[in-house]
């Protein structure tokens, strides 16, 4: 009997600990990810590569293919609606707008903390797809 208590428990545990990890988010869509400690750092990253027709192409595959971004942000970079935290809304300007690439790459690398957004530079994507990716997420701003 004490058994089942404690594997119940076990599972119970497990369950609301992926339940506050899906459901985690941060409230202010506009509020940075990057840890404070190095967010001005990463802000100062530039993109390699220039914003031109190849580049762009090269970040238009990889998103609607292996950098499986689609799956989340849908067509059109809106993203799909999801509970809890819905995937960002890449033609929100705003957001656009006070975002800087290299925390586009940092979130890219490492994530986005209280989302769903999986590490996709490193397991995926090379961090020079993730570079191209980035050009074409800002190809979306304002539509």
């Amino acid at each position: 009997m004490l058994k089942r208590i404690m594997k119940l428990l076990l599972i119970l545990t497990s369950m609301l600990v992926w339940i506050s990890d899906t459901y985690a988010f941060h409230p202010d869509i506009y509020e940075p990810r990057v840890p404070k400690e190095i967010f001005e750092e990463i802000q100062d990253m530039d993109n390699p590569f220039e914003e031109i027709p190849g580049a762009i192409e090269k970040g238009e595959k990889i998103f609607f293919g292996k950098g499986l971004c689609v799956t989340c942000h849908s067509k059109n970079g809106k993203g799909v609606k999801l509970p809890g935290h819905s995937p960002r809304d890449f033609t929100d300007k705003k957001w656009q707008d006070i975002r800087s690439d290299g925390e586009l790459m940092w979130i890219l690398k490492n994530g986005s903390p209280g989302t769903g957004m999986p590490v996709r530079v490193g397991k995926v994507i090379s961090e020079e797809e993730g570079w191209q990716v980035i050009l074409f997420i800002r190809q979306f701003s304002g539509k």
